[in-house]
This record gives structure tokens, sequence and C-alpha cells, in this order.
């Protein structure tokens, strides 16, 4: 099919191109599925547009999945990867020259975010978006401020240009709630196949360094947050250090995390002294776990294998362990940095 581009006129409330695709990766979603899907259908997305990618659920999910009408891609459980599945999903939709993710948990508001979203792209040079996620209702103040730090109420674009201003932070990114322009994704290489973690973060570095704009689409919203455990941060934070350990063109590009790292905790007390101070001390812990295994990650190289899988989010992955995926010319990025 001859590649088209995007009619942003025909844009409005439950009509969508049909060279939009949708991507929903999914495992045991059944708590998450009723919310989600009824979310889906207030925004107005064409069944038979939606690709969902199951990880082999084992609760009520792939029938749910077939019951709404959309198509079912199964794959076993230890085959999933953020970066790998993703790219399976788009090479699966050839037809998509723009294509939306949602994870299971993120819950569309109102009637018009993906709409929102997508008009990013009324701009051609923007190669990619996301969205504004929101608290959950019952959030406690460490997890709503986490949602309130990395998501502004203010839009904005974002260049290569804006490391200058913003640091690491110029290529943050979410997968929970993106679209890709394919132009743009293919001409970057795609999804990294190996990325433990951070597949969004790495293309998004990738786009800005090739020149191409990311838009932060504040109107377009969802609700996507977790109450997670000191433990369950810090794991995530470990493979956070293990794919900065391995893609160091990001650091290079972009400069380190630290700077955003500590604007983080600072804004965070103030935050807390303001809401619920006697929550400070737990606050100050967690922030010391996530950097102790960030920190860890990093120095993964010098690990046994046995104490990457206990650290890790996905133990899988170090049983079928590669190396990095992209690495561009290190002159081309000093040349750029510069």
């Amino acid at each position: 099919m001859q590649a088209r581009t995007l009619d942003t006129q025909i844009f409005r409330a439950q009509a969508f191109p049909d060279n939009i695709g949708f991507v929903i990766p999914t495992y045991n979603a059944g708590s998450y599925w009723n919310r989600f899907h009824a979310a889906l259908e207030r925004q107005g997305i064409p069944r038979e547009q939606v690709l969902v990618v199951d990880s082999s659920s084992t609760d009520e999910t792939r029938r749910s999945v077939k019951n709404a009408g959309y198509t079912l891609m199964e794959i076993p459980q230890k085959s999933f990867r953020h970066g790998g599945t993703r790219q399976l999903a788009v090479d699966s939709l050839p037809w998509a020259d723009i294509l939306v993710f949602l994870t299971q948990d993120a819950i569309p508001c109102g009637t018009d975010s993906i709409e929102q979203l997508l008009r990013a792209f009324e701009d051609p040079q923007v190669g990619a978006a996301y969205g504004r996620q929101l608290p959950r209702e019952e959030a406690g103040p460490v997890e709503r401020h986490a949602r309130l730090f990395n998501y502004s109420e203010k839009s904005e674009v974002r260049t290569f240009e804006s490391r200058e201003r913003l640091g690491f932070k110029a290529a943050f990114f979410s997968n929970s709630f993106s679209a890709y322009r394919r132009a743009a994704l293919e001409a970057v290489g795609g999804f990294p196949q190996d990325a433990i973690i951070c597949e969004d973060t790495t293309v998004a570095g990738r786009l800005l360094m090739d020149g191409w704009k990311i838009a932060y689409q504040a109107d377009a919203t969802v609700v996507h947050s977790h109450a997670l455990s000191v433990r369950e941060e810090s794991s995530r934070y470990f493979d956070i250090g293990v794919h900065h350990s391995r893609e160091k063109w990001l650091l290079a590009a972009f400069g380190g995390a630290g700077g955003e790292g500590r604007a983080f905790v600072l804004s965070e007390l103030r935050f807390l002294l303001k809401t619920q101070p006697s929550q400070i001390p737990s606050a100050f812990f967690r922030n010391l776990s996530k950097w102790a295994a960030y920190q860890l990650g990093l120095r993964e190289k010098h690990l046994p294998r046995v104490l990457k899988e206990s650290f890790s989010t996905q133990p899988s992955f170090w049983q079928q362990d590669g190396e990095p995926s992209f690495s561009p010319d290190p002159h081309v990025a000093a040349r750029r940095v510069h």
C-alpha cells in the first residue's frame, strides 16, 4: 500500500482516518478491561484498526479482546520485550502511517484524548507525540507527585536543541500513551529489539538526533499511575541503569539523568511538606533505594546473572540477553552534541 499523508482536516469526535493503527500490549488485563474498553469506545476508535498483542494471559483477557471485535495476536509470555513486541505490532500493521500505543492500564479521559494526541502530527516535522498521564483518584501523595512532576499542564514541542535547556528530560517519552509517524520511526530503525526497558526514550532520543520533533500534548489525557512498592520501584530503576549502561549514546547526547533526579527529589519534598509531611521519611528511603538500584544497574556487567534476574523487573530478559541494538557513529554524535 502506498504511504498516505495524514489528513488532519477529518479529525473530529469519533472519526479517525483509516491509516491510523492502534496497538495495545496486554497481559492479564482482566481487572482493567471493562474500564479500558469503555474508554476506548467513548473515543470512537474503529475496532478493525485495533491490534492487541497478548503475552499469553491466564485470565479472560483474550476472550474479552475477541468479544470487543479487536484483532488479537498471541505471543509467549517469555518472549515479550518492550521494544521487540511493539516492533512486531508495527510490522503487522503495514497500512498504518500513524501508530498509537496504549497500555492496558492507561484509561483515556473524555471523548477526544486520542484526537488531541493525533493533532500533534499536523506539523509534518513531528515524529512522535505523547499525552499527559494523570494520577488515579485514590493515589497517595508520592504517587500523585510523580505524575504531576513528569506531566505538566503545558504542551510543548521539543527538538534536539532542547537538550541545552532541558538536559536528559528533552528525550523523556512514554509509550503508555503515545503515537508515532511510521516514516519517522522507520527512519531511525524502529523500536530496539533487545532493550530491557525505556524503548520509548530510546526512540525519542534517536528521533531528536535525526532532526525530528517530539510533541507533548497536555490536552490528551489518560489516567495512569500505580502505588509501587519500594522493591518494585527499585527493580525498575535497576533496569533503567542497565539500559543506560548499554546505550551510552543517550547519556552522551542528552547528558546524565542526575540533574533530573535531583530536581525530582526537591520537588517531591516541597510537595510533601504542603500535603503530607509524615511521608517525607519513607519518600527519602524510597529515593535512596531507587538511586542505589540505578547505580547497581549501571554496573550490571560486573554482576552474576542470578543477581540480575533477582533485581530486575524482567527475569526472563537475562535468559536471552543480547547486546545493545543501536550505537550511532561516535563522531556524528559528537558533532551533534557539541
